[in-house]
């Protein structure tokens, strides 16, 4: 039989067959005796750092992912996943595939970050593997500036509100919420001193430098540096006792402002990673952080370590949760929110406006019953009458797409980025090929799907770094 241009009830029914064999074939596959390699781990880590690079947090994250390198025998690359005070990184670490193929070097603002509307991320979307460290919170100007102790610098602030502009992180983040604090318990309005969002110390400390602000709040140890060199001083440090290595620099209790706080960091997964990988990833953490290696480091860099492994870290997460909870929804730090949008308002914009889009597409896949014809097309027609499978046809397909990117979301993870999306493709292909055509993509069809797959592969996964379902095939 012939396949000319008009779409017999044959053609039809023989191209929705082909469609439902691919999609029933994809299916299949996730039961048959196949699976990926019980080899762990296969492929490098990422670690995700949620900070600038430069500052404390990446400057122990890439530590950790050199000695971990050496432990597991494959590479772990850190990304600097920074944006949103510290959402990009902890979201994009608690919703990755808990494959045991991504870690997350997690900080304090994840027990911050919720509770002020940020996100819906908090410490229950992640396995924690190990506390690295904790750093108290201290106050830096530049070695020429007139504010030479806290409580000059406390009296500037209250003449002249808004005049000193501090950064050190991101709007509300740990050091933020350290130095409106300290304003808090001496009665200043937390807003008084102009916070500058930077994201991450780093290039906080680049800006005092320049100038661009008057004051910083960061750890000793990002500046250690800048201090040892003269270029900056620090007013005091947020700790119960002077830090060792930092004994010159005076606390906050010493002068008489009795406040401390401190910052953490340290390694987690996200939930759901098998308990097989899990545990090889849990060992390779553990014999990091407990290494003399480490241990050298964080002295020679100023970092306080402070080792708790993963069920003593769970508690700590759970307990500084509470202490945040009471600290960031009080009314001392209501005028520090800042924030106009909860978490879900672009996702909600995104998804209306996916809706609507598919809307306008089906109505103008639908038949327009005002089309006008001429008189020659409509004599033609009703010499030459043809089935009206327009509308239902439109609906059909439009139903087919959705339901393979649905079935491709869930598959991928079981068979490979690589296999499930050949398979999808080729079936879009005969989904949306005019009935002429039907022949054309039986036999190019599946190369086509073949050499895009690959080329989005190799353009996501290798060149820019995204991680994709590898699965059965590696791909």
């Amino acid at each position: 039989m012939g396949m000319g241009a008009i779409a017999t009830p044959e053609i039809l029914r023989f191209r929705n067959r082909m469609v439902c064999m691919l999609f029933v074939l994809l299916s299949l596959l996730t039961v048959t005796g196949c699976g990926p390699s019980n080899t762990y781990p296969a492929q490098p880590i990422t670690l995700l750092c949620p900070w600038s690079a430069g500052g404390g947090t990446d400057r122990v994250s890439r530590q950790v992912a050199k000695q971990l390198e050496q432990s597991l025998g494959i590479p772990v690359n850190v990304i600097n996943a920074t944006g949103g005070s510290g959402v990009t990184g902890h979201t994009r670490g608690a919703q990755a595939r808990p494959d045991g193929y991504t870690l997350t070097m997690v900080t304090v603002e994840l027990n911050m970050l919720h509770w002020r509307g940020l996100t819906s991320v908090t410490y229950e979307n992640f396995q924690p593997l190990h506390l690295l460290n904790r750093d108290s919170a201290a106050l830096f100007v530049r070695q020429e500036s007139e504010i030479e102790n806290l409580d000059q610098l406390r009296d500037e602030i209250t003449a002249s509100p808004g005049r000193i502009k501090a950064s050190g992180t991101a709007f509300g983040g740990i050091w933020h919420v350290a130095m409106a604090g300290w304003l808090d318990q001496q009665g200043i309005d937390p807003t008084a001193a102009t916070w500058i969002s930077i994201n991450g110390s780093g290039p906080s400390i680049q800006e005092l430098n320049a100038g661009g602000v008057d004051l910083i709040c960061c750890s000793l140890p990002e500046v250690d540096a800048l201090l040892a060199a003269g270029k900056v001083r620090c007013l005091g440090v947020m700790a119960d006792e002077r830090v060792a290595g930092f004994e010159e620099v005076p606390t906050f209790k010493e002068q008489g402002h009795d406040w401390s706080l401190a910052g953490w960091r340290g390694l987690a997964a996200p939930v759901g990673i098998p308990t097989e990988r899990l545990s090889i990833l849990q060992d390779a953490v553990n014999e990091v952080a407990h290494s003399q290696e480490l241990a050298e480091f964080m002295g020679r860099a100023g970092f306080n370590l402070s080792l708790e492994g993963s069920s003593e870290f769970e508690a700590t997460l759970a307990k500084q949760d509470a202490i945040f909870k009471q600290v960031l929804t009080g009314p001392a730090f209501a005028s520090l929110s800042g924030e106009h949008f909860g978490p879900m308002l672009f996702p909600g914009v995104i998804g209306c406006s996916l809706l609507a889009l598919l809307v306008i597409l089906v109505r103008q896949a639908s038949p327009n019953e005002y089309q006008s014809h001429s008189v020659e097309e409509d004599r033609l027609s009703e010499e030459k009458p043809e089935p009206d499978f327009g509308g239902s046809i439109s609906w059909g397909i439009l139903c087919w797409v959705v339901a393979g990117c649905l079935l491709y979301s869930y598959l991928s993870e079981v068979v490979g980025f690589l296999l499930a999306s050949v398979v999808l493709v080729t079936g879009l292909l005969f989904l949306m090929a005019p009935p002429d055509r039907v022949r054309w993509c039986l036999r190019f069809g599946f190369p086509i799907a073949l050499i895009l797959s690959v080329g989005l592969y190799q353009l996501f996964s290798v060149g820019l770094g995204v991680p994709l379902p590898r699965a059965w095939l590696g791909w």
